[in-house]
């Protein structure tokens, strides 16, 4: 076989393979003595087929198979003798030429094929003594338990029927029909609908003009929907709901205490708040490890710089140009409504997509070097929670995975990722800074999706 280089440009790279069709002949013999032993061919006993005749029978065909097994298995043997990597799945490029396929079919001629790809890219890796990073922590108020556990037990609170009017923090059961310029809109209808006054879980001004109606009564309420109401064709509309009450409930007392904790199936209120603790300190540490994260990154990038795999970078865009354009399909807005242009978004998102390249690169050397890897064990509780995401679901994604094995690998990625972060939190100097709960949590979805 012979190898030669006939491009080499930056990342880009060229080679041509010759496999002389001598060998493409030792291989197509070997393999016709491999399955004479096999095959029948009618006027022959097994085994006792001419080989002249096999040939012809099968060579053609097991040639084809041959080429294919060279296609699949070379380029890689041949890009890791020449201590590269490929950034992505090299593209081959054969003959086009129906005469010359032909005579690599029949083993008269030389199979020649061109492999073209990107390496990936060489650097050195860097010390991380001069990264400080600022930990920012909230302290738990023990108000903000307590705020969350009324916000449960008013879930669960019960109602009882009650005689005249409604008040605020009672609960109106009604139909009713939405309209707009006089027609009716869809899912602006219901019956038997519940709806505890004060509530807010109507549209501003709906929930205010229930309030002094009894059972049997109408009303018909004049709402404008927000502007940025999440269904573009309501946003900003005025409208009419035409209301029947068809009952009045009253809240029941409600008490924090075991009997609560029982209704919820827990066994006192003292677990139930500390669940609620433990909830709430988990929504923090994320967003805690959010921030950390994302100023490590950010020190990360400041600090490489290098030519990076267009191809890959061009993948990682259009993924991310993809989401983006999907989300203002479904939102209905156009960039415009975002303050700004397509032009500008792709620069803004392409410059996201090569960040995101370098940082993995960076990311998976540094894994590499520190011998970061990822278990068995790891993958399978990542394919258990994904198949936990589907009730109903479970088998077929399930089986969706144990049948493609590049599906459980993309789930090793961010289990790799997390895992040489933490080797770098080790590494770097972290401190501590409380925080205010707004000031934690504020500006999270930027920093998830700059990260």
């Amino acid at each position: 076989m012979q190898v030669k280089e006939t491009k080499a440009e930056g990342l880009s790279r060229e080679i041509e393979i010759v496999v002389p069709a001598s060998d493409l002949e030792a291989r197509l013999q070997t393999r016709l003595f491999e399955i004479k032993d096999q095959v029948k061919i009618k006027g022959f006993r097994p085994g006792k087929i001419p080989m002249s005749h096999m040939r012809k029978t099968y060579g053609r065909s097991i040639m084809a198979e041959i080429v294919n097994q060279i296609i699949n298995e070379t380029p890689r043997s041949v890009i890791a003798e020449r201590n590269e990597r490929s950034a992505m799945r090299p593209e081959i490029q054969m003959t086009e030429d129906e005469s010359e396929a032909e005579k690599v079919l029949r083993g008269e001629g030389d199979f020649r094929f061109t492999v073209a790809y990107e390496t990936l890219p060489t650097f050195e890796l860097k010390g991380t003594d001069g990264i400080k990073i600022e930990r920012p922590v909230v302290e738990i108020d023990e108000t903000e338990v307590e705020d969350q556990v009324k916000r449960i037990a008013e879930s669960a609170r019960t109602f009882q029927p009650k005689d005249g009017a409604a008040e605020t923090g009672d609960r109106v059961t009604m139909d009713f029909i939405g309209k707009v310029d006089g027609e009716a809109f869809q899912g602006g209808s219901a019956t038997d609908s519940n709806l505890v006054l004060g509530s807010g879980q109507f549209i501003p001004g709906f929930e205010d003009q229930l309030v002094g109606l009894s059972a049997g009564e109408d009303k018909t309420v004049e709402v404008t929907f927000p502007e940025d109401y999440g269904a573009e064709h309501l946003a900003g509309k005025p409208a009419t709901f035409e209301v029947k009450v068809k009952s009045v409930a009253k809240p029941d007392e409600m008490e924090l205490n075991d009997e609560l904790a029982k209704k919820l199936g827990l066994e006192s209120i003292d677990r139930l708040r500390e669940i609620v603790r433990g909830q709430i300190e988990s929504q923090f540490g994320q967003a805690t490890r959010q921030k950390v994260k994302r100023q490590l990154l950010d020190a990360l990038d400041a600090d490489y710089s290098f030519e990076l795999p267009s191809k890959l970078v061009e993948a990682e865009f259009q993924n991310i140009w993809a989401q983006v354009t999907r989300e203002l399909e479904q939102s209905g807005k156009s960039f415009e409504d975002e303050d700004t242009t397509e032009e500008k978004a792709r620069d803004e998102y392409r410059k996201l997509a090569e960040r995101r390249v370098r940082l993995g690169l960076v990311l998976s050397e540094i894994g590499e070097k520190a011998g970061v890897t990822v278990s068995d064990e790891e993958l399978q509780r990542a394919v258990i929670e994904q198949v936990r995401q589907y009730p109903g679901q479970e088998q077929q994604v399930y089986d969706y995975f144990r049948n493609t094995p590049d599906a459980v690998q993309s789930l090793r990625a961010p289990i790799f990722e997390e895992k040489v972060v933490d080797h770098l939190l080790a590494t770097v100097d972290v401190t501590d800074k409380t925080v205010s709960k707004e000031e934690l949590l504020k500006d999270d979805e930027d920093e998830a999706v700059a990260a």
